[in-house]
């Protein structure tokens, strides 16, 4: 074969090869999760700015919230849309090693990774059994809520959560050897 031929698909698999291969695939899972965090927290600035597009799929308490008191509800979902535009963005400069204190980022990015698959699950699991019957609440339910909580919100919050949650794990060795080579070069 010459030079740059590219090795046979059944030859041996180098450990360059995979290490390659894991950080690509941990590179797509960041990206992924910072996509579709920023979808949330353009939704957020959408609805801060007075939007109501899909507005009652988070609740009917949002849409009378929003029309209660406009400056407080545009002022809260501000605030958490860059909430959300942060914890979407932050793991990607971590990732391309342009934060400070990754190990503190990496850590709440476990947290918030792991906080937001079960804050997910558990929406989607209730609003499906609403939705289904299986569950039957005393005074009736928002019907857009539920199907935007276990068709849309959640689910997107799921594979925000797993994608973030993938990432570190496969980046866990090699933030490891960086942070081994750091404590060695400040000795």
């Amino acid at each position: 074969m010459g030079v740059n031929a590219p090795d046979p698909p059944d030859g041996p698999d180098t450990h360059g090869d995979r290490a390659s291969r894991t950080r690509r695939t941990a590179r797509m899972l960041v990206l992924v999760a910072a996509a579709i965090g920023l979808v949330h927290a353009a939704f957020s600035a959408y609805w801060a700015i007075g939007g109501t597009w899909l507005l009652s799929t988070i609740g009917a308490i949002a849409v009378e919230f929003s029309n209660r008191a406009p400056l407080e509800s545009g002022l809260m979902l501000g605030a958490v849309a860059l909430a959300k535009a942060l914890a979407a963005l932050i793991p990607v400069a971590v990732d391309a090693q342009r934060m400070p204190w990754p190990r503190v980022w990496r850590a709440i990015s476990w947290v918030g990774g792991g906080g937001i698959v079960l804050y997910a699950l558990v929406n989607i699991v209730v609003s499906g059994a609403v939705l289904l019957g299986v569950l039957v609440p005393d005074g009736g339910y928002d019907r857009d809520a539920m199907i935007g909580h276990a068709l849309l919100w959640d689910p997107l919050f799921l594979v925000w959560g797993l994608a973030l949650t993938g990432w570190l794990w496969l980046t866990r060795r090699t933030h490891q050897a960086l942070g081994r080579d750091e404590r060695r070069r400040a000795r």
